[in-house]
């Protein structure tokens, strides 16, 4: 398989989609047209995605073709050069990825090489579920199984410590309390500024900031670019 997984589409400060579009232009390498899935807006039309995804894509000379256009989502699926998913509300992205019947249907043409891009969101549905999501569940899917492309959880948008004055748990108490109901499941902790990326039988860290995993029995350690991740695989 061929996938880029990012935390964040934008670090702050930048323009949207600045940070990982080198990224996106190896994984895309030779690509001239891209099925976009934009199922995780909420409070912007899917339209409105399709045309900021666009913007930043033309200047890879890629053309954007959104799945919300096409009467038949999993025949345009079926025929993609290539695929991404964009962030948002991974409930909403998910429930509707099911309704259509896309994730079968998205796992064939990744496990033939088709290139994958996603981020937030569309990073983490390629996991097994999207149970280590940080969205509100504002819509209910038929289950939390997502795509699978990867056997371990992705916890985009990790932060180490809660906000000053904020009294609730943070981000690696909810993980542990996931892993201590999913023992066998590893959760990288992707902070912002970094991504995954699977070629070749490899899985790399891209981005200076290290991952955390967590894994239940096992210390949570922080892996950097240098690191071999193969055991994740």
């Amino acid at each position: 398989m061929n996938l880029l997984l990012i935390s964040n589409s934008t670090n702050a400060g930048e323009p949207y989609l600045q940070y990982p579009m080198a990224e996106i232009a190896k994984t895309f390498a030779g690509v001239k047209e891209v099925v976009f899935i934009p199922y995780a807006a909420v409070t912007f039309s899917y339209a409105e995605y399709e045309r900021r995804v666009q913007e930043r894509f033309s200047a890879l000379g890629i053309r954007v073709r959104s799945i919300h256009r096409s009467p038949n989502p999993r025949i345009m699926i079926r025929h993609a050069e290539a695929i991404c998913i964009g962030g948002g509300n991974t409930f909403a992205l998910l429930k509707k990825m099911q309704d259509q019947k896309l994730l079968s249907a998205i796992m064939r043409r990744l496990e033939a090489g088709v290139p994958y891009v996603g981020w937030s969101a569309g990073s983490n549905v390629c996991a097994p579920t999207i149970c280590t999501t940080n969205d509100m569940p504002i819509v209910e899917p038929d289950s939390f199984s997502a795509i699978g492309a990867v056997k371990f959880q992705i916890n985009p948008h990790y932060l180490d410590a809660n906000p000053a004055g904020h009294a609730g748990e943070t981000r690696e108490q909810r993980i542990l309390e996931y892993i201590e109901a999913n023992p066998r499941r590893y959760v990288v902790g992707l902070r912002e500024g970094c991504m995954l990326r699977l070629q070749d039988g490899k899985l790399t860290l891209i981005g200076e900031k290290p991952m955390r995993l967590f894994k239940k029995g096992q210390p949570t350690i922080e892996l950097t670019k240098e690191d071999d991740l193969s055991f994740l695989l």
